[in-house]
């Protein structure tokens, strides 16, 4: 069984969420309060994407597992996911959003991670504090294992449905070109962005993806639609109209 798309299961505090092997439990507010304490579309596609697609954004011939960091993780699924898929993720979001509802569900989901999964982390960042002045050695430390804390360099950035007003976008930006330029590879490679978006407002998502790459110097390369609607469809034969206005969009910095 697939889970439904999220705009049908906004009234559902308590989600049975099915992926892959495993099935989370996740709580969600749906309050008016924040926009991250409820399960968004872009999350569900992400995932879903992540899942088909994430071996082919693993680091070659690494030692140490692959590593990521989710801006703005919300109620925790991507989280989850890539930590089920063997990757150590960070997951990040601001402090009503890791009280309401991230902490509790990576704590309530651990044991239902299958063997092999990679650790998930948890901090506060937010995009509106200067890179300068961001601190690597604080976590949530009954979630942060003995073997140390999930910091840069990172093989992967992820984010869905964290982009809906003007005044983020070059906040959110700014911390993207700062996380990448902390995880340049040995050789000289920044690491691969993936944003999941709902166009609900298409000259704010054109504005963000011309700053992108006109700006900040990224690269902006769209997913091909029919590449992720092959993927929807076959792991969770979704309508298209009820997830069609998603788009995923890979960003890397350029190389000077």
């Amino acid at each position: 069984m697939s889970a439904q798309p999220a705009h049908f299961t906004k009234h559902i505090s308590l989600l049975s969420y099915p992926f892959l092997s495993s099935t989370f439990t996740l709580t969600q507010v749906n309050d008016g309060i924040s926009n991250g304490t409820a399960l968004w579309l872009g999350g569900q596609c992400l995932a879903m994407y992540l899942a088909q697609e994430q071996h082919k954004l693993r680091p070659q011939g690494s030692s140490r597992p692959p590593r990521a960091i989710e801006l703005g993780s919300g109620i925790g699924l991507t989280a989850l996911a890539l930590s089920s898929l063997g990757w150590d993720l960070l997951a990040t979001d601001l402090r009503h959003v890791i009280s309401s509802v991230l902490e509790k569900n990576v704590k309530n989901n651990l044991s239902a991670l299958p063997s092999g999964s990679g650790k998930i982390q948890i901090r506060e960042l937010d995009w509106l504090v200067p890179p300068d002045k961001w601190f690597w050695d604080q976590s949530l430390p009954h979630l942060a294992e003995a073997q140390g804390l999930i910091r840069p360099p990172f093989d992967l950035i992820v984010s869905a449905d964290t982009i809906y007003s003007t005044e983020l976008l070059e906040p959110m930006l700014r911390t993207l070109h700062a996380l990448s330029a902390l995880s340049k590879s040995s050789t000289s490679r920044f690491p691969p962005i993936l944003l999941c978006i709902e166009r609900r407002d298409p000259e704010l998502i054109d504005q963000l993806l011309e700053n992108a790459k006109e700006k900040w110097q990224f690269s902006v390369e769209r997913i091909p639609h029919k590449k992720v609607a092959k993927i929807v469809e076959k792991s969770a034969q979704w309508d298209k109209s009820e997830w069609d206005d998603v788009e995923l969009w890979k960003l890397r910095l350029r190389t000077q």
